[in-house]
């Protein structure tokens, strides 16, 4: 049974850890120098009340991803 999912498919609450990265370009980069690499633990702590974006704990420090990067992120 496969349990993958994006990052931006989480409940608030969930806790997974990260698959794969799909983004490309600086946005990838920026991420893996945040520490969001495969294997990493992340918390999604709140939804904005418009849903976009969210936070999500990653590493001890709340960040916010929106949508279009967010779901890129695959997790399981």
């Amino acid at each position: 049974m496969d349990r993958t999912q994006t990052l931006h498919g989480m409940r608030e609450g969930a806790s997974a850890r990260v698959k794969a990265l799909l983004n490309d370009g600086s946005m990838r980069r920026r991420l893996q120098d945040m520490g969001l690499i495969e294997g990493t633990p992340v918390l999604c702590l709140q939804r904005s009340p418009s849903g976009d974006p969210i936070a999500y704990l990653i590493r001890g420090a709340v960040i916010a991803l929106r949508e279009e990067d967010s779901s890129k992120i695959l997790i399981e």
